[in-house]
């Protein structure tokens, strides 16, 4: 066979086992065996082996697993991956619909949705080809897990609308899980191993994805279901069920049982009809997701730093268990917070053992009325965290036991104190080593500071050396501080020294997040940080106009403007500052004149930047990246081996630049 007629068999072949693909994961409807659909994938690997010149990345023989990976890249998503607001009861979903009708009016459609209990992915295409597959993560930045759920058979590598709408870069969003008789499989094959079997489907689907030789996740039955978008160019949407059904001509597989209701009784009907129906699934879900139809009304209504306030999910009633309470127990938290926790007899709820339980504060045990030696009712509360519902009073045999919150920190011994008007007590130690390690442990931490090498175990060694007492002390430490600490040679001290010197380069919003101010998460960090752009005029910021700030709700801003009045704050501040770490942010509001309403395109490999990095800088400065060249496109930022958007910038004249030409234009000093 000449290349020729392999090229025409090779193409005959890929249609022909997308097709089969489609009816197998997709539609659970499959027309040939297994056999049969073995021997057309053999003869496409053996013909792309003959002729590997001929190999795409859409092609089904892509979906095999690969090299192991080295680690996960970051992935900033192109529109933020934010939660949705949990509803517990009937009385929850009709004051969502009473705040969503005050905006829009009544005349609202609703789109209800299975809460498929798996782990959340974005997947995004360009010019119809997967080219990302990116965890949540933080709701701004995920891991890039693309060759794992290339491995994902109901995942499409290329979309091709048969409406002929066709955008040029959409991100889809949706949920990868594991079957309930998938994972019952794999258990059953890790004992067999003498592994620890998965603790739930959730837990064993993140696991898969975060696995980093592709052939792992490769060998497990993950299936997918889309139902969201996030960014999109080239095609245009008027409701989110016409998304769904775009979805569903392009391939993907989208939940049977998602229902559109013009009455919000009727939805509440339908939500409450899968409490009992759930168990028949072959797979998990934890609740409904409720959504407004209309895209307009979406935009209308807006979002809060967490959560969208045109959707909400419904959570199912917790599974609840009957346990005794052995001990109670208080940890110290971050913040100096003392929590009581339950050390419970051993059992299982929702597919996982529980042997601790949160007793939240000294008030919840009185209300209570929870002694050690109880047996009481446990619960999920939102199927995640264990807590005590109530106490089984007609059970206790006169052996139980008081609790009383201690007068002294259980870590450092230091007093503690109750605050008038708070419901938790504190420890009053500055010293404390469980808040230090705690804080220091948080402001090296991945989505903080970022400085590799200085996990919890190093934490714990620089604590008992006494070479640190706060964060501050992080930027003075020096390589022969760190040689003589355990498992701590001349290479690992190198390392931990250049990590913490490149996380004085971290921008304002990391900083702020590693300040761990209370009720403010990574999100609201960056929001922040662009708001007033540098840790100035972040502290001394009012109450009034950190408010004006639509995701920062009234707790928010009087925990900043709180935190930022401590003298502690500002001599750690001062130290971070004087020790060489970054205060300011990219002034948003000069960018905003310096790139507003230009239009840019990337093409070649950037050697300062990722593609999202520079595309994030440019949208941060107000500017706009698209993927094709036009006459409208102002800038082409070029890097090595440029494609045929190169040709095409100067078939029609438009300013080609490179990389130091852009980072002059950005305004970064050289």
């Amino acid at each position: 066979m000449d290349k020729a007629q392999a090229e025409r068999r090779i193409q005959e072949l890929r249609q022909i086992i997308n097709h089969h693909n489609h009816l197998y994961y997709v539609l659970d409807n499959p027309e040939i065996p297994d056999a049969e659909y073995d021997k057309l994938m053999r003869e496409l690997i053996d013909l792309e082996s003959q002729f590997p010149e001929l190999i795409v990345p859409d092609s089904p023989t892509q979906r095999i697993g690969g090299e192991p990976l080295a680690a996960f890249k970051r992935v900033t998503h192109r529109e933020p991956m934010i939660s949705l607001a949990d509803a517990f009861s009937e009385g929850d979903l009709r004051d969502f619909h009473r705040r969503v009708t005050s905006v829009v009016g009544d005349q609202v459609e609703y789109v209800v949705e299975l809460k498929i209990d798996g782990l959340a992915i974005s997947l995004t295409y360009e010019n119809g080809i997967l080219v990302t597959a990116a965890t949540r993560g933080d709701g701004l930045v995920g891991e890039d897990v693309t060759h794992n759920v290339k491995t994902i058979k109901s995942v499409p590598l290329r979309i091709n609308p048969p409406s002929g709408k066709f955008p040029s870069v959409i991100e889809v969003r949706g949920e990868i899980y594991l079957p309930k008789e998938g994972f019952k499989k794999l258990n059953e094959e890790r004992e067999d191993m003498e592994l620890v079997p998965f603790a739930n489907p959730r837990n064993a689907a993140a696991g898969s994805i975060r696995q980093l030789d592709p052939k792992v996740a490769a060998k497990r039955p993950l299936s997918t279901f889309i139902y969201g978008i996030g960014y999109v160019e080239g095609i245009q949407f008027e409701t989110h069920h016409e998304v769904l059904e775009f979805y569903k001509a392009c391939g993907f597989r989208v939940n049977p049982h998602i229902k559109l209701f013009n009455s919000f009784d009727d939805v509440i009907d339908y939500c409450m009809s899968w409490r009992e129906k759930r168990d028949l699934l072959p797979y998990e879900i934890d609740g409904m997701v409720i959504k407004v139809n209309s895209l307009q009304f979406q935009k209308m209504l807006g979002s809060t730093a967490k959560n969208p306030r045109w959707a909400i999910a419904y959570k199912f009633p917790a599974e609840q268990k009957v346990s005794v309470i052995e001990d109670i127990i208080v940890s110290v938290g971050r913040t100096g917070i003392l929590t009581p926790n339950a050390v419970l007899k051993p059992v299982n709820i929702a597919g996982s053992t529980v042997s601790r339980a949160t007793l939240h504060n000294e008030d919840y045990i009185k209300e209570k009325d929870i002694r050690i030696g109880d047996s009481v009712i446990v619960q999920k509360a939102g199927d995640i965290i264990p807590e005590v519902v109530e106490v089984i009073k007609e059970k206790r045999t006169g052996s139980e036991k008081e609790f009383k919150m201690p007068h002294h920190c259980p870590e450092c011994g230091a007093e503690v104190i109750r605050i008038p008007g708070e419901a938790a007590y504190r420890c009053t130690g500055v010293s404390c080593p469980a808040q230090i390690r705690r804080s220091i442990i948080h402001f090296a931490s991945r989505d903080a500071m970022d400085i590799r090498g200085l996990g919890p175990a190093v934490v714990s060694l620089l604590l008992s050396a006494g070479l640190v007492k706060d964060v501050s002390d992080i930027y003075f430490l020096k390589k022969e501080d760190l040689i003589p600490l355990e498992r701590m040679g001349e290479k690992s001290a190198d390392n931990l020294i250049n990590a913490i010197q490149d996380s004085k380069k971290q921008p304002l919003s990391r900083l702020v997040y590693a300040l761990g101010i209370p009720f403010i998460g990574s999100k609201a960090s960056f929001l922040l940080a662009q708001a007033f752009g540098s840790m100035d005029k972040l502290k001394a910021a009012t109450y009034d106009e950190l408010i004006k700030i639509p995701e920062i709700g009234t707790k928010m801003a009087e925990s900043i403007v709180t935190f930022f009045k401590q003298e502690q704050t500002n001599n750690l501040l001062e130290r971070l500052k004087n020790a060489g770490v970054n205060m300011e942010e990219q002034k948003r509001s000069e960018g905003i004149r310096l790139l507003e309403n230009l239009t840019f395109v990337l093409t070649g490999t950037l050697e300062k930047y990722s593609r999202n990095e520079a595309k994030e800088i440019i949208e941060s400065l107000g500017g706009r990246v698209t993927s094709s060249v036009s006459k409208k496109t102002d800038y082409v930022v070029v890097g090595k081996d440029p494609g045929s958007k190169y040709d095409k910038a100067v078939e029609l004249g438009v300013k080609i630049i490179d990389e130091n030409e852009f980072d002059k234009l950005i305004g970064t000093k050289q």
